[in-house]
């Protein structure tokens, strides 16, 4: 990798990084000003929103060959996300304040500041196990609670709302079915794409803390 990929991706996580600790912090910050769950979306929302966009540029980075991920897992992870945020949660105000909001917030929080930070420090030559093997653990944990009481328990408590206010009714208009018929399907299938994702996560950590045991024994 030339040095100017490097530099490249080194600031890019880095933002990243910093904007998730930000939105960690905030989250934090209410819960326990508040001792509620209910100003998630205010305290960090509209970050996240603009965090998880940005990161639109993953799909570009593996699409070009500059990270070795590729397109197709990425892309469905971004569009799960985007879709939750910007077309459900942004769009109805009334599922603002649900736990369903803070749960998830707090899990991607959680494993995107590990994220990015180790592969921040990857581009500077540094790695660290134990931070290695957050990036590669803490995943079991965070991403069933983020995904099923979080992202689906709130598509599908939102359902009524979408019916109330009748969302995407003039986009949805020409076709033989509505938007929230379509979350229903959504939420149908979203168990297998939780799967693929899941599963691979769990190759790459045998593959990368694999890697780090074999270091540790020479």
């Amino acid at each position: 990798m030339s040095r100017l990929s490097n530099f490249y991706l080194l600031t890019y996580n880095s933002l990243q990084a910093f904007g998730w600790t930000i939105s960690l912090y905030r989250l934090l910050d209410s819960f326990v000003a508040t001792k509620s769950t209910s100003g998630a979306y205010s305290s960090a929302g509209e970050l996240i929103c603009f965090l998880q966009t940005a990161a639109f540029l993953e799909i570009i980075h593996g699409a070009i060959g500059l990270v070795p991920t590729g397109v197709l897992l990425p892309l469905m992870q971004w569009g799960g996300r985007v879709h939750f945020l910007v077309a459900v949660v942004r769009q109805l105000h009334e599922v603002q304040q649900l736990p369903s909001v803070f749960i998830t917030f707090l899990a991607w929080s959680l494993s995107e500041v590990i994220r990015y930070s180790h592969h921040a420090l990857n581009c500077l030559g540094v790695s660290l196990f134990w931070l290695t093997y957050l990036r590669y653990t803490a995943f079991i944990i965070l991403y069933p609670i983020g995904v099923t009481i979080g992202e689906m328990w709130l598509m599908y408590q939102a359902i009524p709302f979408m019916i109330k206010n009748n969302l995407y009714a003039d986009a949805f208009g020409y076709l033989p079915f509505s938007y929230y018929n379509a979350i229903k399907v959504l939420l149908f299938v979203y168990p297998l794409f939780f799967l693929k994702l899941y599963l691979h996560l769990f190759k790459q950590r045998k593959s990368k803390l694999g890697k780090q045991h074999k270091k540790k024994r020479n």
